[in-house]
C-alpha cells in the first residue's frame, strides 16, 4: 500500500501573521518581488557564484525538508521525491514532473513546466533556474542516507524554457563519481 501525504495545508497566526506549512514557517511574496531580488544578486554576484551559493543552500535544505517530512509521514524511498516533488509544485514555482528515477543508480530526470523565473522573465535564452538544482540532490541523497547507501549525487540543469526552442525546464541528478572533470 503506498502511502501519500495529505494536501498542501496553510495556517496563518491570527496573531503574529505568520504562515505555516509543513510544520514550517513560510514567507508569502509577490513572485515578482523574489526574481526581481534573485536577479539583483545574479548582477552583483554573477551568475556563477550565485548559482554555487544558491546549490549549497539548496541542498543542505532540501536534505533538511524530505528527512522531516518522510518521518512525518512515514515515507521512503521514491515516494519521498514524490512528495517533495509535489509540494515544490504546490508553493509556486512551476510544476515539476519526475521523468525517471532509480535510487540504485542514484539518477534522476526531472521537468518542470511553468516556471516562475520563465513567467516572470520570459525568453531571455539562458538557463534561469538553476537554484532548484541544489534541492534535487539533496532530497537525493538524503534518501539514498536513509535507504543505507553510500552513493551521493549532484544535479544540473540541462534546459530551460527561457531558452529560444524550448519549452520545459530540464534537470539530470547522477552521482558525483560520473561528473566530467
Amino acid at each position: 500500500m503506498t502511502k501519500t501525504a495529505p494536501e498542501l495545508p496553510i495556517e496563518v497566526d491570527s496573531e503574529t501573521g505568520v504562515w505555516t506549512t509543513d510544520a514550517l514557517p513560510m514567507l508569502y511574496v509577490p513572485r515578482h518581488f523574489f526574481i526581481n531580488n534573485h536577479v539583483a544578486v545574479e548582477e552583483a554576484l554573477g551568475v556563477e557564484t550565485y548559482a554555487d551559493i544558491l546549490y549549497h543552500a539548496g541542498y543542505k535544505s532540501a536534505w533538511h525538508w524530505c528527512e522531516k517530512e518522510a518521518e512525518l509521514h512515514g515515507l521512503e524511498g521514491v515516494a519521498v521525491f514524490e512528495h517533495y516533488m509535489k509540494r515544490l509544485s504546490q508553493r509556486g514555482w512551476g510544476r515539476f514532473i519526475t521523468e525517471a528515477i532509480d535510487l540504485e543508480a542514484g539518477t534522476a530526470q526531472v521537468r518542470l513546466e511553468h516556471s516562475a523565473f520563465v513567467y516572470q522573465l520570459g525568453k531571455v535564452n539562458r538557463k534561469v533556474e538553476y537554484m532548484f538544482t541544489g534541492w534535487f540532490a539533496g532530497a537525493m541523497d538524503q534518501i539514498l542516507e536513509a535507504c543505507g547507501s553510500d552513493l551521493r549525487t549532484s544535479a544540473e540543469q540541462t534546459q530551460s524554457a527561457a531558452e529560444e526552442g524550448c519549452d520545459v525546464g530540464r534537470f539530470t541528478v547522477i552521482p558525483r563519481h560520473t561528473l566530467a572533470g
